[in-house]
């Protein structure tokens, strides 16, 4: 758990070093599903649907993890195969996670 506690301390400081590009890409992998159930969450409450709550979804998701990899840690892209495949790090799993919060939360709010 040391080797985990560097990694998620290194996640929270700027313009770290990642000499192994699998720690930073878990960071964005777990930064990314909890982004997902806040916002699925928040889909879920307010209510948005359809094309709408995914639009909101797919900006906040990439626009956060595009942010947190080019502002705050200031990556060199290319060393991680460009931003497309920065952006695409666990976006599936992230996607069907957000699904499943927007639906049961907007369900339980939303019907009675």
């Amino acid at each position: 758990t040391s080797m985990e506690t560097s990694i998620w301390s290194r996640a929270f400081k700027r313009q770290q070093k990642w000499e192994d590009k699998d720690d930073l890409l878990d960071v964005i992998y777990w930064m990314r599903l909890v982004v997902s159930i806040v916002v699925g969450i928040l889909c879920g409450i307010v209510p948005l649907t359809g094309i709408l709550g995914i639009v909101f979804y797919l900006g906040i998701s990439c626009g956060l993890i595009y942010a947190y990899c080019s502002i705050f840690q200031q990556i060199d892209e290319d060393e991680f195969g460009g931003m497309w495949e920065i952006l695409k790090e666990g976006f599936m799993t992230s996607f069907a996670m957000f699904l499943i919060n927007w639906i049961l939360i907007y369900t339980a709010c939303h019907f009675s």
